[in-house]
């Protein structure tokens, strides 16, 4: 399980990072001032680094700085309202991997968040994930149920891959819609369902459940 920092002093937004960040999985810890993260963020303990530039104690600039000159590697994504063109190129400069301007879309933090973290194959987006009968492998995008191999489109295959990121979790319409088909993408629109259609006729029925008024949950 991916281990995130957070460093943050806006107690309702770090609430909100973290809440969503574990709902997809993520491990998470909250810091509150520049000195306490720079003191904490380290390749031993984490994978990835959020980090706001506006911190008491130590700017989110300096904390950068300090972290990359003593030589820890970690992806850091600066999440700030720092929005100047001037700000974007101080912070990369400084060793950032990754600039959001505030505000912004939980979505594509998440979407950044797994790209930067893709870039490691060692990391847990990239194993094997094996779920009761099913194998999937998001290297070589190959799937199989009982050993035999499953042939799905590449839609099809991410869908799977977030229900068995999530096991015996329920997973609204909405979230699917955001995770699969991306943040524009027409909310009224029933994509959803006919993709859990195409799953339930390849690997079964029972292992996806409609959850009325809700949307679906996949059980091993």
């Amino acid at each position: 399980m991916n281990r995130i920092l957070i460093v943050e002093d806006e107690q309702r937004l770090s609430a909100f990072l973290e809440r969503g960040l574990r709902s997809s999985g993520y491990t998470t810890t909250v810091v509150g001032d520049g000195v306490a993260g720079a003191s904490v963020a380290s390749d031993d303990d984490f994978d990835l680094l959020i980090l706001d530039m506006g911190l008491p104690g130590k700017d989110g600039l300096d904390v950068l700085r300090e972290i990359r000159e003593r030589g820890e590697r970690l992806p850091v994504i600066i999440l700030t309202a720092r929005s100047e063109a001037s700000d974007r190129v101080s912070g990369l400069e400084a060793g950032a991997d990754d600039y959001i301007g505030k505000p912004f879309h939980f979505e594509e933090l998440l979407a950044r968040i797994r790209a930067r973290l893709r870039k490691d194959p060692a990391s847990e987006d990239q194993a094997v994930l094996r779920v009761g009968r099913i194998v999937l492998d998001p290297r070589t995008h190959w799937v199989t149920a009982d050993g035999s191999t499953v042939e799905l489109s590449a839609r099809e295959f991410e869908l799977l891959r977030t229900f068995l990121e999530h096991p015996d979790q329920v997973l609204s319409r909405e979230q699917l819609l955001s995770r699969v088909w991306g943040f524009g993408y027409d909310p009224g629109s029933n994509v959803v369902d006919v993709y859990v259609g195409y799953l339930r006729r390849k690997l079964g029925s029972a292992h996806f459940t409609t959850v009325r008024g809700v949307g679906y949950r996949f059980t091993p």
